[in-house]
């Protein structure tokens, strides 16, 4: 079973070289030569970041970047990178590896068994760990509002780190348009839509960075562009 890691990235030249070596020793420490593979894509960065990562290739085989321009967004960056990749589960995390690499191993373990073919990773049932009491109640508010709004029964739509099989990978991305931040969201949604069962595992922070949520703000944003991803989907199934 191959392993593809998908890593989007906008202007991280400070942390893009540690980056690899962190998640290239990690693999290579549980999985055999072969066996995965690192995709990282440049949304259309302008500090060199994907230079500094292509100049490691040569010592990381397992290293892919891709890159594009101008910036499109998170969301195309996730979609650029899950549709070239090959292995037969596909997993995407951030730059900052804020959930550690020790989860990206039980996400494969979870599909190793069997019976779901997307897996994404919940704060809720993490605990937020390590978030101040403000921003915890603010983001479960956040989310059980989007929830209620998009229609589905998951406990964290916008954690960053999901997995898919080859299959299902390819089937929901191949449909999805969104590049912003609702761009998880339309993924889920259209898992859903498709039928493809999907399972949830605890994700805790372990590398804290300062958010740039702004809940109110973020909130609306988000609630507009779900009624814009549900009017594309009622279009879809019309044509299909």
């Amino acid at each position: 079973m191959k392993l593809s890691v998908v890593i989007p990235m906008y202007n991280e030249s400070s942390i893009v070289e540690e980056t690899v070596r962190t998640v290239d020793a990690a693999m290579a420490a549980r999985l055999s030569a072969g066996d995965y593979e690192l995709i990282f894509v440049s949304d259309g960065s302008t500090d060199g970041c994907a230079e500094l990562a292509r100049a490691m290739t040569a010592d990381h085989p397992a290293l892919r970047v891709l890159e594009y321009s101008p910036n499109r967004g998170k969301g195309c960056a996730v979609r650029t990178g899950v549709l070239a990749a090959e292995g037969d589960f596909v997993l995407f995390t951030d730059c900052d590896l804020a959930y550690g690499t020790d989860l990206i191993f039980d996400f494969l373990a979870r599909f190793e068994e069997g019976g779901c073919d997307v897996i994404i990773g919940s704060r809720t049932l993490g605990g937020y760990d390590g978030y101040p009491f403000l921003r915890k109640l603010m983001s479960k508010t956040y989310l059980k509002v989007i929830s209620v709004a998009a229609g589905f029964s998951h406990s964290d739509s916008q954690a960053g780190i999901k997995g898919f099989s080859q299959k299902a990978a390819k089937a929901i991305f191949n449909r999805c348009e969104e590049n912003g931040f609702a761009f998880d969201l339309e993924a889920l949604m259209e898992a859903d839509r498709q039928g493809y069962e999907v399972a949830e595992l605890p994700a805790v922070i372990v590398n804290h960075r300062e958010s740039k949520v702004r809940p109110i703000h973020d909130a609306m944003n988000m609630l507009k562009q779900v009624r814009k991803i549900k009017k594309r989907q009622k279009a879809k199934k019309k044509n299909q």
